[in-house]
């Protein structure tokens, strides 16, 4: 997701916006965007959108074990689902990753950066016809901020300190600076519900463009246009059918028959196979998502750096990026943060596949015995095809790899985050600062590496209320190569998005967030005929 393109960047400070300039301007930005009736603006469309029609989406990334309620989002259905339904407080431009106005028409941080005070708007219902007021919003992110929330989003909201309605407006306090908590905001678990959610947190009534209407966790949902959107520039086809399709061959059949008219997570390997498809249009978008396998940095044997060192020089980076994602991507230096992220550190010696190395470091492990590696395709497309790619690179440093193959469905529930070696996929993060809160935080609920360290965990929060950008860069430098060198991230490629849809859609948005437009595809797509 990566056609970075210059805007109206005063909240974006990847390029010569200094911070210091962005905390002076994010108001006015925030008022005006606030104001303007257009929310998202990512370049001139070449057509003016079209209203009706019944888009149907086959996507990969549901399972039976899913759940409605936000706090638990992860896979790509669930990410799709509650941009369907719900709003976050605050978006992210497409073209830039700048912080816009939703829920939210402006905001105004304190001269440290330390107390936020966010205007919301006063003209939104929730589809059953209530009215949206600060208290729903307050008690939506005190849900998410709770200790036994398990919310996806617990590691990004613990830094706030209180969450307060005070004069009309809602007032976030933190425990320090953090000039980018706009941008945390937008995080998708994070979806302002009625009375935050507390009563019924699975219950879908949001203030999005469009209502649940039938919903079977794994296989099926159904969505009906919300008639008093609050918006007009989203929401353009009448309803919305998404079909769980895990199955790759299926997802393909269902595009190129017209049957669907998108699919996600398309497999490089078939893009040949759907590019002589009449009418499919396939769309590539860079970003900041990565293929990767993770290590328990406190489970044996994973808990002896010299193993885990072996195992990041024994994999082949370029073969998996060749021969598993067909060149859709750029090789990872096992740190998650690359071009993509402002402050992204530079002068770091990219790590290449080396059996020497590799062999050196198991040798100094003290380990000798075969390695169990769980993968399975849903992690990503072609993840049983990485790690065998990976058992045999690594049989060249004398290092055996088991590869399991684990069932899709429950994959997210049953091995990820809970087996101590296994394939996984991460989209990306608003900031550096999301993507290491969200998973190398100690505390972090999805640290997924087991990577608990008070020295990052120090770095991380001071980094965070830097407001001098070279010495917050230098500090994410410093995390990035202690990640990189001691933590248990073995990530081979950052992947550029590959989805394909019927050439008779259109207002596709390239959006440098996330996959999937960023979650927003479904809302922003219509139909030429």
């Amino acid at each position: 997701m990566r056609d970075f393109t210059k805007g109206q960047d005063s909240l974006n400070w990847t390029g010569d916006v200094n911070r210091r300039r962005f905390l002076g301007g994010t108001v006015a930005l925030g008022l005006t965007a606030g104001l303007s009736g257009t929310l998202i603006a990512p370049k001139a469309r070449a057509d003016e959108p079209k209203r009706g029609g019944h888009l149907k989406l086959g996507l990969k990334g549901g399972a039976t074990t899913d759940s409605l309620d936000p706090a638990t989002y992860s896979g790509s259905v669930s990410f799709i689902i509650g941009h369907l339904w719900g709003d976050t407080l605050v978006e992210s431009d497409p073209a830039t990753g700048a912080a816009r106005p939703s829920i939210a028409e402006s905001w105004e941080p304190s001269p440290d950066a330390s107390v936020w005070t966010f205007k919301i708007r006063n003209d939104v219902t929730f589809h059953d016809g209530g009215k949206l007021t600060i208290a729903d919003v307050v008690a939506t992110l005190k849900r998410h901020a709770d200790e036994g929330s398990k919310s996806g989003a617990l590691g990004l909201m613990r830094s706030v300190k209180t969450i307060e309605e005070k004069a009309g407006a809602l007032v976030l306090t933190l425990t320090e600076g953090n000039a980018d908590l706009p941008l945390i905001l937008t995080d998708y678990h994070l979806v302002i519900q009625p009375g935050g959610g507390l009563g019924n947190p699975a219950s879908p009534i949001g203030t999005g463009p469009y209502r649940l209407a039938s919903y079977e966790a794994g296989v099926h949902a159904t969505f009906e246009k919300n008639t008093a959107d609050w918006r007009s520039d989203r929401g353009f086809v009448d309803s919305v059918e998404i079909i769980v399709m895990n199955d790759a061959t299926a997802r393909v059949a269902a595009l190129a028959s017209g049957q669907v008219h998108f699919i996600n997570n398309v497999d490089p390997k078939t893009v040949p196979l759907l590019t002589r498809a009449p009418r499919v249009e396939i769309l590539k978008t860079a970003g900041k998502g990565f293929y990767s396998f993770l290590m328990h940095c406190n489970t044996a044997p994973f808990d002896n750096n010299d193993l885990r060192l072996a195992l990041k020089y024994a994999i082949d980076r370029q073969a998996i990026l060749d021969r598993v994602i067909g060149g859709f991507g750029k090789i990872g230096n096992d740190y998650p943060v690359n071009e993509n992220y402002a402050l992204a550190p530079e002068g770091i010696e990219q790590r290449a596949y080396d059996p020497d190395k590799a062999a050196f470091h198991y040798k100094k492990s003290g380990h000798d015995r075969p390695i169990l590696l769980r993968t399975s395709d849903a992690a990503f497309a072609g993840a049983v095809d990485a790690a065998v790619l990976f058992q045999e690179s690594a049989r060249q440093a004398g290092i055996e790899i088991d590869v399991r193959r684990e069932p899709e469905d429950g994959y997210w529930t049953n091995v990820w985050n809970v087996q101590p070696f296994s394939a996984t996929y991460w989209g990306g993060r608003p900031t550096q600062d999301s993507r290491y809160s969200t998973s190398y935080l100690s505390t972090a609920e999805w640290n997924d590496t087991r990577f608990k360290r008070d020295d990052f965990d120090k770095l991380l929060l001071e980094a965070r209320s830097e407001l001098d950008e070279a010495k917050r860069k230098e500090l994410y430098r410093t995390m990035a190569l202690t990640v990189r060198d001691e933590g248990g991230l073995i990530l081979p490629v950052f992947n550029d998005y590959v989805n394909a849809a019927s050439t008779s859609l259109k207002g596709f948005v390239h959006d440098i967030g996330n996959d999937l437009s960023n979650g927003y595809v479904a809302s922003r797509v219509w139909f030429d005929n």
